[in-house]
């Protein structure tokens, strides 16, 4: 693949005041990127996925509040100061603009579409919800219990509850806190309850209410790994049909983890399609 220019940071500010951090890749229409936990424009898939696409988009990759050059905002948290960041974004590309999500991000670009966010076609790849007996429901105090440990300073006992419940074994775990990467894990550690707020209610076990997504009026690509458990792929099937536009793909082979090679494609093709 050629080589792509990445812009220097940039900052709009939100509508609470927070500066919220973000760069660009590439030209053409304007794709914004929304990040899962413990992600940020330097570790996460983002980049990688704006240098796949940066040949056909203009690839707009922020840091979330609290994350990376980002303001933390004021507490206490509050999901829609997170969706105002996103729109505060696609205003700076001079919106309306396509949107993809990932993880607790894409739940976050789900919200945002349904209250009304100038989205032009919406990408989510695995909103994690827990919508039926496929999997035991997590802990509904996560996002608390993750708050809790932050402020005693405790950070890496955060992270580690945190990769546990996602399912991450216990000997990754343990590596992970020897390798470089787990200082940036701590680091943003105090936003892991944010994620937990936005994702936790759907993930009891119990389906989707009705009519949940009835506002998202985008059209909207969710996309399933071939190779994620029984409960992620459900789910995503469960949102895809809650969606009034919505379609479901599953990537034979894939999973949680993103692969950008693998994704971008499917990404691309949908929102130039």
């Amino acid at each position: 693949m050629s080589t792509t220019t990445t812009s220097d940071t940039a900052f709009v500010t939100s509508a609470d005041g927070t500066e919220i951090a973000y760069e660009t890749t590439g030209a053409g229409p304007a794709l914004v990127l929304v990040d899962g936990a413990l992600c940020q424009r330097a570790s996460g898939p983002s980049r990688g996925i704006a240098e796949e696409l940066a040949d056909r988009f203009t690839v707009y990759a922020y840091d979330r509040r609290g994350r990376g050059d980002s303001g933390a905002g004021a507490s206490p948290y509050a999901v829609e100061r997170e969706v105002e960041d996103l729109v505060a974004v696609i205003a700076a590309t001079g919106g309306p603009a396509h949107v993809f999500g990932s993880s607790s991000g894409a739940t976050l670009a789900l919200q945002a579409a349904g209250s009304g966010a100038p989205i032009a076609k919406l990408v989510v790849y695995e909103s994690p919800f827990i919508v039926d007996d496929t999997h035991a429901p997590n802990d509904p105090r996560l996002p608390e219990r993750t708050r809790e440990l932050v402020a005693d300073g405790r950070r890496g006992e955060a992270v580690k509850l945190f990769l546990r419940t996602v399912g991450a074994p216990a000997p990754a775990v343990a590596v992970m806190r020897l390798l470089p990467v787990w200082k940036k894990l701590t680091g943003i550690a105090h936003t892991l309850p944010y994620d937990l707020e936005i994702v936790v209610g759907h993930q009891q076990g119990r389906p989707l209410p009705a009519g949940y997504y009835h506002d998202v009026a985008v059209e909207t690509l969710v996309i399933a790994g071939g190779k994620s458990p029984e409960y992620m792929r459900n789910s995503q099937s469960a949102i895809a049909a809650a969606v009034p536009h919505g379609r479901l793909e599953t990537l034979p082979g894939q999973t949680h983890m993103i692969k950008a090679k693998v994704v971008a494609p499917v990404v691309a093709d949908f929102l130039r399609g």
